[in-house]
């Protein structure tokens, strides 16, 4: 008996994103050129401010030797800059470009053509699919629903009291703290400071609970509200108001200052599928998480996670956390399998590698 052997055939692939600096979309990114490179094939991955326009890309992948296919993430932001290329592509969505680019008359109708000109496009939810067939009248069988993979590794000399004084928090208790921590980069989407007064308001009812918010400063506009609206509350509460910033920490340290708090926060407007989330339940963590569409795919609420829908539920869920001891086992218990079950990394690369070999 003959054995045949199917042999991939090795290609140049472009892939576009926005790689701001320890972002989400960055961590994404790296993680599927793993795939790609991991299958044999040669990846150039580029942040999609390095081009004006989709002629700039098309002159790129034109150039000698020539690239052979592309693949983006996010329909609009690096969708469009495919537009004039003449190798076939893949599109991955972002998120916010189904969740919030869609509702822009100018956006939508590019973002209409993208998903026309791509081989394959990856949703990392069913919502997400439905929504792109929905408003976009995309063909479903060309959308293929793809959860991010997760996976975890803290850093093991890390300390805990070191961070929080870093941060600003002073005193010699820190272990005594509930320390709420919320990992986002400061841009609007994220609405950092969606929490902070009430979360004052009830720091200063009860001194062991505080709000961290760590992440990149992504928009500087909004990096520096934040930083002034989190002086004047401390100004307020004479140095009181429990929520502290902490600069950008590598992905092992984080993940180390993410076991060692009570609970990871999400306040977010929109989202595609956020890791941070995803990363706390697979660390064995709570989540309590704003009440928006991309975070009920993956919360259930009391269930793998809490959801809140104002500043003052998050207040209420969170008194709940703190109170109800089986209810913070059950959702931790559930989040780790929920992960392990919907968000594993084999899956994801097999998925990628095999949407690839449609680009030939």
């Amino acid at each position: 008996m003959r054995i045949y052997e199917a042999v991939t055939e090795i290609m140049k692939l472009l892939f576009l994103a926005c790689l701001e600096p320890k972002s989400g979309n960055h961590t994404t990114a790296e993680r599927i050129r793993s795939y790609i490179e991991s299958a044999g094939h040669t990846c150039e991955l580029r942040h999609v401010e390095e081009f004006e326009s989709s002629s700039d890309v098309a002159n790129l992948v034109s150039q000698n030797p020539q690239f052979e296919g592309a693949l983006a993430i996010h329909l609009f932001k690096a969708g469009r800059l495919l537009l004039d290329v003449q190798v076939p592509f893949g599109i991955v969505f972002g998120g916010t470009d189904i969740n919030e680019d869609v509702k822009v008359e100018t956006r939508r109708v590019v973002m209409e053509k993208v998903l026309q000109k791509a081989r394959f496009a990856v949703a990392f939810t069913d919502k997400l699919k439905k929504e792109a067939e929905l408003y976009l009248h995309s063909q479903s069988s060309k959308i293929s629903v793809q959860p991010q993979g997760i996976e975890t590794q803290a850093a093991e000399d890390f300390s805990w009291s070191e961070f929080l004084q870093k941060s600003g928090v002073s005193g010699g208790h820190v272990e005594r703290l509930h320390v709420f921590l919320l990992i986002c980069g400061l841009r609007r989407i994220k609405d950092p400071l969606y929490l902070v007064k009430r979360f004052s308001e009830w720091h200063s009812e009860n001194p062991q609970n505080v709000l961290v918010i760590i992440g990149p400063r992504i928009d500087p506009v909004l990096t520096d509200q934040v930083e002034a609206v989190v002086r004047s509350f401390c100004h307020c509460f004479c140095r009181t108001a429990g929520v502290f910033l902490a600069r950008e920490r590598s992905q092992p340290e984080l993940h180390a200052a993410m076991k060692r708090c009570f609970a990871v926060v999400n306040s977010s407007i929109s989202e595609g599928m956020s890791a941070a989330i995803l990363e706390a339940m697979d660390l064995g963590l709570p989540v309590v998480a704003r009440d928006i569409p991309g975070n009920k795919a993956v919360v259930q609420h009391e269930i793998t996670g809490l959801l809140y829908s104002s500043p003052q539920e998050f207040v209420r869920q969170s008194q709940r956390l703190l109170s109800d001891h089986e209810l913070r086992r059950r959702v931790i218990r559930n989040g780790k399998v929920y992960v392990g079950k919907h968000h594993s990394l084999k899956q994801e690369r097999e998925t990628y590698q095999r949407l690839l070999d449609t680009l030939h």
